[in-house]
């Protein structure tokens, strides 16, 4: 259904909304839900006959960026050359989305996780063929896949290779044979060395972080929402680390969240900070789902980030000085953040669910004959580089490039990434 077209400077847009079958494997249900995606273009080119490129959002459970005139200046590179389709992930955005009221309504942790388990990767791929097919006449596309949406690219290869024209992926090689448990073990030794950086680069704010950490415990502060300030949830700021100008916005943070050198009392501005850091009110289903991504047929996940977590002392909340995490879901959450407390018992029994089948195809993957271009971030934080480097080599027609230059969000910081790669598929 087209819902409307509308002008931004320099750029056309026109929304649309589909309806999917909530669950792919059993269309026959009748139950539907709506997947809302958003065609960008210059101004002057709305009727020309344009290439498309989907732009694959990172998350799991993130919607697509909304375009301004300024920007993301990846998408005002992109509409030089396509016709650019920003699809809101299902769960999320002006798709029909998933929240605590709807997660309530299940009576068992079973049915909960079973009804999480219709928004993962492969019914993302299976909306996404079924938007091609009925709205684009079955015409093939190029992707933009950034973080997650790297994901989302090799399993679309794997998959569904007739749907594409050529990849491009930044930040989101993933393993080819997911292991959660190496993959967070990995993930904590990256998170220690943000961390000494960090300190080493703002030094007072070490003695800062301890200083929070003690107030916390001493205090038990609540969040503007009602919310109580634990430790642990203080540390999830660490997943600012990440990103290019997260190690800055970290700092500032820090530098006023005492309201004066005596150090008595949080700063209101900061507790609100940190409640909008941490809330997940934006994107719950990226909480619900995320270490669900490392599932496979022969294992659950079953809080691979916990139980790694207990094997590093140094990130307890004891610990000083005070390490912070990254991007990791524990269950505690479910039972701490307002927002999350509806999905827990969905959330534990999806901790426990195995897929019916893998996210990848490691054999088609090797065989593979779609020209693909990727950014492997050295220092990523999110995505470990070793393992990206390790899939990438075993892809087919794969080139990459592997650099220190940028964090996580290389693609956001800098249009030149989207050109480069560009550049890399056309010698393909």
């Amino acid at each position: 259904m087209r819902l409307q077209d509308h002008r931004l400077p320099g750029l056309h847009l026109v929304d649309h909304r589909i309806e999917v079958p909530l669950d792919w494997s059993r269309p026959e249900s009748g139950e539907t839900i709506e997947v809302f995606f958003r065609e960008v273009c210059h101004i002057n080119q709305r009727d020309a006959d344009l290439p498309l490129l989907v732009y694959l959002q990172g998350g799991p459970g993130g919607k697509s960026p909304r375009p301004s005139e300024n920007g993301p200046g990846w998408l005002l590179e992109a509409v030089k050359h396509f016709r650019v389709i920003l699809p809101d992930q299902r769960g999320t955005g002006r798709s029909s989305r998933i929240t605590a009221a709807s997660m309530a309504a299940f009576d068992s942790p079973e049915a909960g996780a079973d009804y999480l388990a219709c928004f993962d990767t492969h019914a993302i791929i299976a909306d996404l063929e079924h938007i091609r097919n009925e709205i684009y006449g079955g015409v093939s596309w190029h992707t933009l896949g950034q973080s997650y949406g790297g994901f989302l690219t090799l399993s679309y290869l794997s998959r569904a290779p007739q749907g594409l024209e050529k990849c491009l992926v930044t930040g989101g090689i993933p393993s080819l044979t997911p292991d959660a448990d190496e993959v967070y073990r990995l993930t904590y030794q990256r998170v220690l060395r943000k961390m000494s950086a960090f300190r080493a680069r703002f030094p007072e704010d070490g003695h800062k972080l301890d200083a929070i950490a003690d107030f916390i415990q001493q205090h038990q502060p609540r969040l503007p929402n009602g919310d109580l300030l634990t430790i642990r949830r203080f540390q999830t700021l660490g997943m600012l680390l990440g990103m290019g100008d997260g190690a800055e916005r970290l700092h500032w943070l820090l530098e006023e969240a005492f309201t004066d050198d005596s150090q008595q009392e949080l700063n209101h501005h900061f507790l609100v900070e940190v409640m909008n850091h941490t809330g997940f009110d934006e994107n719950p289903l990226y909480a619900a789902i995320h270490e669900h991504i490392y599932a496979t047929p022969g294992a659950s996940c079953d809080w691979a980030a916990q139980r790694q977590r207990e094997q590093h002392p140094e990130f307890a909340e004891s610990h000083r000085p005070l390490q912070l995490t990254g991007e990791m879901i524990y269950p505690w959450m479910f039972d701490e953040i307002q927002v999350l407390k509806p999905f827990r018992d969905a959330v534990h029994g999806l901790a426990q669910k195995r897929l019916s089948r893998p996210f990848y195809d490691p054999e088609r993957l090797a065989n593979n004959r779609i020209p693909v271009a990727a950014l492997i971030y050295f220092d990523d934080m999110y995505v470990d580089a070793s393992l990206s480097v390790a899939s990438a080599e075993a892809i087919g027609n794969l080139r990459y490039w592997i650099t220190n230059e940028y964090e996580h969000d290389g693609l956001r910081q800098d249009a030149g990434v989207f050109n480069r790669l560009l550049t890399m598929l056309e010698g393909q």
